[in-house]
C-alpha cells in the first residue's frame, strides 16, 4: 500500500533541490497568507528543514497514510531565496546537528500530522469559498459600482434641476414677473446686465443671423460718435448662442424671449451646482458630500452667486463651465483613473476651458490663478508631470482659437496666462535637452522656479512691447491705489475704490459663514490636509517616492494629487478674495465643496487618527463612522433651522415696481425723437438703452478707457462746474437731452467721501481743508442743484422738458438765448 503510493505520485521536478538549477519564489504569493500555510507540502517542508533533514522526512511521507495527505488541487509552495533547500548552506545558528537534527524532525511530524487534519476539514470549506468568490464577486462588484454611479449621477441631476426651479421660483416671487408688462420687466435688469439683454433683443429683431452679427461688430447705434466692436467688446457670445438656439428650436410661438433668456441662465446655474456636487462626490468617494455641498451652497446663496439680482452678468454665464472644468480637472489628476475615465475628464476639461474662455473676459485671469496652482503641484512632484502638461496644451489650445474667434482680441496674447504657461513649456524642454547629472541641469533644477519667474515677466514685458493693445490704465492706477503703492485725485480710481464689491470682505461675510458651519469646518478640513500635504513634500525633498495608491489605513490624503491641487487653489482664490469682496463668489462655492469633501471624507479622519495615535478604538472603523455621521448632523441641523426660512422666502411676495422709472421710459418712447441722444449716469442710460433702444453717451462697463473717460466726463453735471462747461461737455458727445437724477444730486449715502460729489470735488479741486475738515469751495453752484432753478445763464443752454420725483429731462438747445 506504502509502495503504491510512491509510485502513484512521483516526485515533481520542481520538488526535487539540484545545485544547477536554483529555485525561485513567485512575488504575487504572500507568505504570510494562512490558506497557503494549510497547504505546505511537506517536501518544501523539508527544504525548510534543510539538507541534513532529508531521510527522516522521506520516511515520514512514506509512513502516512492515503487520505491524510494534501488535498487535491493544492499548490506547492516555492521556498524564499535563503529560506533552505537545494544545495544552499545551511546557517549554524539555525539549524544543529546531532540531537537538534533529532528533535526538529520530531516536531515536523507532529506538525505534518495536525495540517493534516486542518487541511482536510478547512479544504471543502475553502473550495466552495473560492468556487463562490470565482462567480459571484465580479458580478457583484459590478453591480455595486453601476449602483454607486446610477443614483449618484441621478442625486447630481436631481441636485442641479431642484436648484434651477428654486431659482426660477424665487425670481417670480421676488419681481412678480409674469403679471408684469414688457417694459416693467426690462427695468428689472439693471446697469451692465441691461445692455448684455439689450444686444440679445437686437439679434431677434434682425432678419438673419448673419446680419445680426454684422450689425454687432460694427455698431454705431448704441455709443454716441463712436462704432464699436461688440461681439470683442462686451464678449456677447452668449447672447449670440441664446439667440440662435432660441430661433432654431422653434420657441418664438412657444416661450417670450425674457423667459427663454433667463431660463437658460438659471438652466446653467442648475449645471453649476451639479458639477460642484460631481466634485465634491469625486474627492470623497460619496455623494453625500455632494449632497452637503448644495445645502451649503443654496444657505450661503448671498455670497455664493449674485444671480439673484443681476441675471446676465458675464460670470453667471461662464462659472459654470468653470465648475466643469475643475470637476474634470480634479478627475484626469487622480492617480487611480482607468484609461476611459481619463480620455473623458481630459475631454471635458478641453472643452469646458475653451467655452469658459469666450464667455468671460476676465477668464483667462481665474486659469491664471489655476496654472500657478498646477505649476505648484508639479515643482512638488505631487502629480504626474505629463499630465499637467497636457493641461498646459489646453490652455494654449484655447488662449490661440479665442484669440481667433475673438476677433484677433490682443488682451489674451499679453495675457499672463500665456506667458506663465510659454515660460513652463520653455522650462521643461530646457530640463529634457540638458544632459542628466550635469553641473547646468542641476543648477536649472535647484533654480527652477526663479526660472519660470523670469521667463514669464520677461515674455510679458516683450509682448506687451510689441503686440498693439489697449492698456487699461484706470485699473492699473487703481491696483496701485488698492495696494497702498500710489495716491491718486481721479474720480474714475476713487470711485471704483469706493465700490463695495472691490473692497474687503466685511464682518457680516464671515459672520453668515460661521452661522451656516461652513467656516469651521472648512478651516479644520484645510488645515487637517494642508499638514498633510506639507509632509508629502518634506517627505519628496528628503527623496522618498509617493504611493501611486494610497489605502485607508495609510493615512496620507496629501498624497492624493487632486486633494493637494485644490488645497493650493482654495488658499489662493481665498487669498484674493480677502482682499476683493466681489472674489467671494468665486471662493465661497469651492469652500462649499471642499469643506463637505472633507467632513464625508474617511480618508481625512484616518490621516487625523494617525496623527493623534489613537488606539483605543479601531481607527478605520471610527473614521468611516465619522464619515457619515458627521455630515448627517450637519445635514440635519441645516435643515432644522433654514429650511423653513427658505421656504418662507418662496412662499413671501415681494413688490418690485419703480413707477418713476416706468413713467420716463413711457416719456421717451413716446416724445423723443428717433435721433435723440441722451446723456446721464451710465446706470440709468444702459437702462434706457435697453427699454428705448435710443442711442447714449455713456455705457455702465468698465473695461475700455475710452467709455470711463466719458462717464467722468457726463458725470460733470453733479460738480460745481458753470453751465457753459458742461454744455460745452455735452454737445462733444452729441447729446440732445440731458437726465439729471435726483437720488444722485442729494445724495446722503453713509460714506461720505465716496458720493459721486465729493468724488468730483476732489477730482476738480474743489475741496478746502481746514483743521482736519474738508468742505468744498467753488464759484459755481452745484449745476445739478442751480439747474432747477430755472434761471439765467441755466435756461440760456437747457429747457425742462419733462420731470417727476425722481428724474429731471432737459433738452439741450442748439440756439442758444442769452436772456435774462
Amino acid at each position: 500500500m506504502r509502495a503504491s503510493l510512491c509510485v502513484s505520485r512521483p516526485v515533481r521536478p520542481e520538488e526535487v533541490s539540484s545545485p544547477a538549477l536554483p529555485r525561485y519564489r513567485h512575488r504575487s504569493a504572500p507568505a504570510t497568507s494562512p490558506l497557503l500555510e494549510t497547504r505546505v507540502p511537506l517536501e518544501a517542508e523539508a527544504a525548510a528543514a534543510g539538507r541534513e533533514a532529508r531521510p527522516v522526512l522521506l520516511e515520514a511521507l512514506r509512513s502516512r497514510e492515503p487520505g491524510k495527505g494534501r488535498p487535491r488541487g493544492a499548490r506547492t509552495r516555492r521556498p524564499r531565496p535563503g529560506e533552505g533547500g537545494g544545495r544552499r548552506r545551511r546557517e549554524p545558528a539555525r539549524l544543529g546537528r546531532g540531537p537538534a537534527m533529532e528533535e526538529g524532525a520530531a516536531d515536523l511530524r507532529q506538525r505534518k500530522k495536525q495540517s493534516s487534519a486542518e487541511t482536510d476539514q478547512v479544504a471543502p470549506a475553502e473550495r466552495e469559498r473560492e468556487n463562490s468568490n470565482l462567480g459571484k464577486s465580479p458580478k457583484y462588484v459590478l453591480f455595486q459600482r453601476f449602483a454607486k454611479l446610477f443614483f449618484g449621477c441621478v442625486a447630481a441631476v436631481t441636485s442641479g434641476m431642484m436648484y434651477a426651479v428654486y431659482l426660477s421660483t424665487y425670481h417670480e416671487r421676488k419681481f412678480w414677473f409674469s403679471s408684469r408688462q414688457e417694459l416693467e420687466r426690462e427695468i428689472t435688469f439693471q446697469g451692465d446686465s441691461a445692455i448684455y439683454y439689450s444686444f440679445y433683443k437686437e439679434l431677434l429683431k434682425t432678419p438673419s443671423f448673419e446680419r445680426g452679427i454684422y450689425e454687432l461688430t460694427h455698431n454705431n447705434k448704441t455709443v454716441s460718435l463712436r462704432t464699436i466692436n461688440a461681439v470683442q467688446q462686451m464678449t456677447l457670445y452668449p447672447e449670440l448662442l441664446a439667440s440662435v438656439l432660441y430661433q432654431a428650436s422653434g420657441s418664438e410661438e412657444v416661450i417670450e424671449p425674457v423667459y427663454f433668456y433667463i431660463g437658460i441662465l438659471f438652466g446653467l446655474q442648475g449645471i453649476y451646482m451639479a458639477a460642484l456636487f460631481v466634485t465634491s462626490w469625486v474627492m470623497s468617494g460619496t455623494w453625500l458630500a455632494g449632497m452637503l455641498t448644495v445645502a451649503w451652497f443654496i444657505i450661503n446663496r448671498t455670497d455664493t452667486t449674485r444671480i439673484d439680482y443681476s441675471i446676465p452678468l458675464r460670470e453667471n454665464w461662464a462659472l459654470p463651465y468653470f465648475a466643469c472644468q475643475v470637476a474634470g480637472l480634479t478627475g484626469y489628476l487622480k492617480n487611480n483613473i482607468n484609461s476611459s475615465a481619463e480620455r473623458f475628464c481630459y475631454l471635458l476639461v478641453s472643452a469646458s476651458t475653451y467655452t469658459f474662455m469666450m464667455m468671460w473676459e476676465y477668464s483667462h485671469y481665474l486659469l491664471f490663478v489655476q496654472a500657478v496652482s498646477l505649476f505648484l503641484l508639479d515643482s512638488f512632484a505631487l502629480v504626474q508631470r505629463d499630465k499637467v502638461h497636457e493641461v498646459y496644451k489646453i490652455y494654449l489650445l484655447s488662449l490661440f482659437l479665442g484669440y481667433l474667434l475673438q476677433f484677433e482680441n490682443p488682451a489674451l496674447l499679453v495675457s499672463p496666462l500665456l506667458s506663465l504657461v510659454a515660460a513652463l513649456m520653455l522650462s521643461k524642454c530646457l530640463q529634457m535637452n540638458m544632459k542628466k547629472g550635469t553641473f547646468i541641469s542641476r543648477m536649472i533644477k535647484t533654480m527652477y522656479f526663479y526660472l519660470v519667474f523670469t521667463i514669464t515677466l520677461t515674455m510679458n514685458f516683450l509682448l506687451k512691447t510689441f503686440v498693439p493693445h489697449k492698456e487699461n490704465e484706470h485699473l492699473l492706477m487703481f491696483l496701485k491705489v488698492k495696494f497702498g503703492l500710489n495716491t491718486t485725485k481721479n474720480f474714475t480710481v476713487n470711485w471704483l475704490l469706493c465700490q463695495e464689491s472691490l473692497q474687503r470682505p466685511s464682518q457680516d461675510f464671515f459672520l453668515r459663514l460661521t452661522q451656516s458651519s461652513l467656516l469651521p469646518f472648512y478651516i479644520l478640513v484645510l488645515i487637517i490636509c494642508l499638514s498633510s500635504v506639507i509632509q508629502v513634500i518634506l517627505r519628496r525633498i528628503r527623496g522618498k517616492p509617493l504611493k501611486e495608491n494610497t489605502t485607508l489605513d495609510d493615512g496620507r490624503i496629501g498624497e492624493r494629487p487632486e486633494v493637494a491641487y485644490h488645497v493650493i487653489h482654495t488658499m489662493l482664490m481665498g487669498s484674493l478674495a480677502m482682499m476683493l469682496e466681489s472674489m467671494k463668489y468665486l471662493w465661497t462655492p469651492y469652500v462649499c465643496m471642499f469643506a463637505a469633501f472633507g467632513v464625508c471624507s474617511p480618508e481625512l479622519w484616518m490621516t487625523l487618527f494617525k496623527w493623534l495615535r489613537l488606539r483605543a478604538v479601531h481607527p478605520i472603523l471610527l473614521a468611516v463612522i465619522l464619515s457619515m455621521a458627521v455630515p448627517s448632523i450637519i445635514g440635519f441641523s441645516l435643515w432644522k433651522e433654514y429650511f423653513p426660512r427658505i421656504m418662507a422666502e418662496l412662499s413671501e411676495l415681494q413688490e418690485f415696481y419703480d413707477s418713476d422709472t416706468v413713467e420716463l421710459m413711457m416719456w421717451i418712447k413716446r416724445q423723443a425723437p428717433v435721433a435723440a441722444v441722451f446723456a446721464g449716469s451710465p446706470q440709468l442710460m444702459g437702462a434706457i438703452k435697453l427699454c428705448t433702444g435710443w442711442m447714449v453717451t455713456s455705457l455702465p462697463l468698465y473695461n475700455d478707457d475710452d467709455l470711463l473717460q466719458r462717464n467722468e466726463n457726463i458725470y460733470q453735471i453733479y460738480s460745481k462746474r458753470s453751465a457753459e462747461d458742461i454744455y460745452k461737455i455735452l454737445t462733444s458727445y452729441k447729446a440732445t437731452y440731458l437726465i439729471i437724477e435726483d437720488s444722485i444730486c442729494s445724495e446722503t449715502g453713509p460714506v461720505k467721501g465716496c458720493r459721486v460729489k465729493d468724488l468730483l470735488d476732489v477730482a476738480n479741486g474743489h475741496v478746502v481743508c481746514d483743521e482736519g475738515n474738508s468742505y468744498a469751495s467753488s464759484k459755481y453752484g452745484r449745476f445739478c442743484h442751480e439747474i432747477k432753478m430755472n434761471y439765467s445763464p441755466y435756461v440760456n443752454y437747457f429747457t425742462r422738458v419733462y420731470w417727476n420725483r425722481s428724474y429731471f429731462v432737459y433738452k439741450i438747445n442748439t440756439v442758444i438765448s442769452f436772456q435774462s
